[in-house]
């Protein structure tokens, strides 16, 4: 099951590029969530949940939300996908013109959990006030602690 559950997944980042949101909803099982970390610039700037439940939910958000935001110019560098049983990691940099026209770059990890040949959970890692920083200027944080 392990690689098939990469190839999942890397069909679901080619999903993901073409911002069709029934061609990403077929990656998701319906009760799917997609956990970001809480404040996150992305959930803030969109106004927006970090935390997403159901298939309908995230594949809205791909294909709608996130274009508000990241406006063109979006490139993914993939550093590596690993499988192991139902989990896959990816590791990748994400780098875009965001629609205020600031540059965005910003490295991510996720862990992709699936079930039944489906993602069932996504699980988003990247440096918080680093995308604060890029997407809001120097001046203003909301991530608390910072």
């Amino acid at each position: 099951m392990t690689q098939e559950n990469r190839d999942v997944v890397q069909g679901a980042w080619r999903a993901f590029a073409d911002h069709d949101a029934d061609q990403i909803s077929a990656f998701f099982a319906e009760d799917a969530e997609w956990l970001a970390p809480p404040g996150n610039a992305t959930a803030v700037a969109l106004d927006v949940p970090s935390h997403m439940i159901g298939r309908k939910a995230i594949a809205t958000f791909i294909a709608d939300d996130f274009p508000r935001l990241f406006a063109r110019d979006v490139a993914i560098t993939f550093h590596g996908f690993y499988a192991d049983g139902d989990r896959v990691i990816v590791e990748e940099t994400m780098s875009a013109t965001l629609a205020n026209g600031n540059t965005y770059v910003n490295d991510y990890c996720f862990v992709f959990e699936l079930r039944d040949g489906l993602i069932h959970r996504v699980r988003e890692y990247m440096d918080t006030a680093r995308g604060h920083r890029m997407v809001f200027g120097e001046t203003r944080c909301d991530v608390q602690g910072l």
